[in-house]
């Protein structure tokens, strides 16, 4: 288990009223973390404070750096500094290229600038404070293998990554710094996000506590990118579609060649190799 993790410390979890983050908010209270479930005002939020045994609910649209800024507040008052945040709040309603109804605006303001703007506010008082801290940035495949179908979703989660890479850097050439960052980057999870309407867990898809047990075992490890499986797409599979993917730009193939069809079969070929 991270040092951060144990009897006693503070945890915020951002989009922890429902899917990963509550199954996360449930574990660590578990362990004996005071946990502040941070989400959108209403029942969801309420009940999910009673179903984790958190010790503090806090409305917060992540979009907006002054609710941030007060969550931060809200949680030092009543609970204390913080050592442990899981940056996990997101949106997919789904976009198109050339969507001009404010659907880019909003999955960005949430996706990307809500885990930017919550790790500038929470992270300076966490790296000086002389203790353990961690950060977890929630990700995504599609951030790093950028299938078609969802772009501003894709472009969101590709930022997250960028971003979490960059922060971990920094972090880590403070002096005295104990406080680091991980990329978390699930599988397919059966949760309100990727449901959908469908009440059965589809069987290619983890269930959130399969999905946060993973989280937990790596981060008793060094391993920065938390790269989950499925029931569909096991780990090496995982590092074959990245590996691909990057080779795009290696090899000045066209984007997204892995659905392109002059690559079909040399995509097939790769994967068996």
């Amino acid at each position: 288990m991270h040092e951060a993790i144990k009897h006693g410390n503070v945890a915020v979890i951002t989009g922890g009223a429902s899917g990963i983050g509550l199954e996360m908010a449930r574990r660590l209270a578990s362990l004996g973390l005071r946990v502040c479930i941070a989400d959108l005002p209403g029942e969801t939020l309420d009940t999910a404070v009673d179903q984790a045994g958190a010790a503090l609910g806090v409305a917060c649209d992540v979009s907006d750096s002054a609710q941030i800024r007060a969550l931060k507040a809200r949680v030092e008052e009543r609970l204390g500094p913080v050592d442990v945040l899981m940056n996990n709040a997101g949106i997919q309603p789904g976009s198109s290229i050339f969507d001009d109804a404010g659907t880019w605006e909003r999955i960005i303001a949430v996706n990307l600038w809500g885990i930017i703007r919550s790790s500038q506010i929470f992270a300076p008082d966490m790296a000086t404070s002389g203790c353990s801290g961690l950060i977890i940035n929630t990700g995504s495949k599609q951030g790093i293998t950028t299938p078609p179908g969802d772009p501003a979703y894709n472009v969101s989660k590709t930022g997250v990554k960028t971003f979490t890479e960059a922060l971990q850097h920094e972090l880590r050439n403070i002096d005295g710094c104990r406080t680091e960052a991980r990329l978390f980057i699930p599988g397919w999870v059966h949760t309100p996000l990727t449901a959908r309407g469908r009440t059965q867990k589809p069987d290619g898809a983890w269930t959130p506590e399969q999905v946060v047990a993973v989280l937990l075992e790596a981060l008793g490890r060094d391993d920065f990118y938390i790269l989950c499986p499925d029931n569909d797409v096991d780990r090496a599979t995982d590092a074959k579609r990245i590996l691909w993917a990057a080779q795009d730009i290696a090899e000045n193939r066209a984007p997204l060649s892995r659905w392109h069809p002059d690559y079909a079969d040399a995509f097939a070929a790769w994967l068996k190799t």
